[in-house]
């Protein structure tokens, strides 16, 4: 008798808000809640910019997640990994060495993340056929985008409402980590249960590591030997530059008092600014592009989508030299920026997609993700650094000069104009 398999709608929503909500905890929880806890902009951007490695060098690793044990296994595995790493941070943070301990524990969750991203987008495509997989695409992406509102939205406003209720910002996000963790402890345990086991996930017996080395050489050599590699590596480093030094420095600057340059938001407030009203505009916009580039081809709406994503920035010019005190107005110009964000970043993945087209366009787009993460990674590293030596309305300035890397090597790419057009 065959085990009845459970709908898709069952795990693919709880699947992929648990591959979004590590993500968001790493790269933008973490310095919101270093900033309150008294961490200087230099090192929150230099420590929390190293996080990025995992995904860097995912890649790497990735033939091994073949090669041992399944798909599920990996993904269950990894949950209960990031349930503990969680807990780590939460039971570091009393400590008088909390910023070491929750580092190392977030570079635990890092690690497991960038492996529970591969796992789980494997095991994707091995429990659905071609047909539902495209079905279930704007499921995932929904889902992956309400977990990112959760973390930067409602978890922030759960830490910013236990700041003010108790007075103890340790002891605030300590309970915010550990709700976090319980929430991992409970979704790992409910898809150890529900996810189906699909007879095509399974280790691979005929590869070999000599055969995955040399297949891995293969694909690197092939990488670096497509046409115009150079420039597109170029673009996948440059197009994000602006936003890799910015992402670092908009929650300091949002937490920092007005007599520092900064909004002097209290952190329930960032919450609902970016984890909202952002999430909210950083969605419409991602549709819209998608909607654009179907109708049109990535190469007609390229230039809009540039200018969508570098020019919405000069919003933090305004803001650093205004520095309303309007909520209001400060939630409108975070909505224009991640707006265009959202629409200007649909130009960035469609070009990694069509730079990765041909043999090996898995891999290759895997490295393309690992050069998207690393540029990222760099610049944000020294953003705390250059902020605290110019303060930050230079600093804004300085981001907006970074728009010109974005458009000159836009202007060196070569793009199909079928590419992306409705068929």
């Amino acid at each position: 008798m065959m085990k009845k398999q459970h709908s898709p709608w069952a795990w693919i929503p709880t699947l992929y808000m648990a591959e979004a909500l590590p993500y968001v905890a790493v790269m933008t929880i973490s310095t919101i809640m270093y900033k309150r806890l008294g961490i200087s902009n230099t090192d929150i951007a230099l420590y929390t910019g190293w996080l990025y490695l995992p995904w860097v060098i995912k890649p790497f690793w990735s033939p091994f997640v073949d090669l041992m044990k399944t798909k599920r296994w990996w993904t269950v595995a990894m949950q209960f990994l990031i349930a503990i790493g969680f807990a780590c941070i939460a039971f570091s943070l009393p400590t008088s060495l909390f910023f070491r301990m929750t580092l190392a524990a977030f570079w635990l969750v890092a690690f497991t993340s960038a492996t529970h991203d591969i796992a789980a987008d494997g095991y994707y495509m091995h429990a659905l056929d071609d047909h539902e997989q495209s079905f279930y695409v704007g499921i995932r992406s929904t889902f992956y985008r309400i977990a990112t509102v959760a973390g930067q939205g409602l978890l922030v406003i759960l830490a910013g409402w236990l700041e003010e209720s108790t007075g103890d910002i340790p002891f605030a996000w300590m309970i915010t980590f550990g709700v976090m963790s319980a929430l991992f402890l409970l979704t790992a345990i409910y898809h150890q249960f529900i996810l189906p086991k699909p007879a095509s996930d399974k280790p691979s017996k005929e590869v070999t590591a000599s055969t995955v080395l040399k297949e891995f050489l293969e694909t690197f050599r092939t990488f670096f030997t497509k046409k115009n590699a150079l420039v597109a590596i170029l673009f996948m480093l440059l197009y994000r530059l602006p936003e890799a030094q910015l992402v670092k420095i908009i929650n300091p600057f949002m937490l920092d008092p007005i007599d520092k340059g900064g909004l002097g938001l209290t952190t329930g407030q960032v919450g609902v600014v970016y984890g909202t009203i952002g999430i909210i505009g950083l969605t419409i916009g991602g549709i819209l592009g998608g909607i654009a580039a179907a109708h049109g081809g990535l190469k007609k709406w390229l230039w809009p989508m540039v200018c969508a994503i570098t020019l919405p920035d000069l919003v933090y010019v305004y803001l650093s030299y205004a520095q309303p005190d309007s909520l209001m107005i400060v939630n409108a110009c975070i909505f224009v920026e991640q707006f265009g964000y959202g629409f200007g970043f649909t130009a960035y993945m469609l070009y990694l997609i069509y730079f990765a087209e041909g043999e090996h366009k898995t891999a290759h787009y895997a490295m393309s993700t690992g050069f998207m993460a690393l540029g990222m990674m760099l610049p944000g590293m020294m953003a705390g650094w250059l902020q605290e030596t110019i303060g930050y309305q230079h600093f804004f300035v300085w981001t907006m000069i970074c728009c010109a890397a974005t458009f000159i090597i836009c202007a060196f790419l070569k793009i199909d104009p079928e590419f992306g057009k409705k068929k």
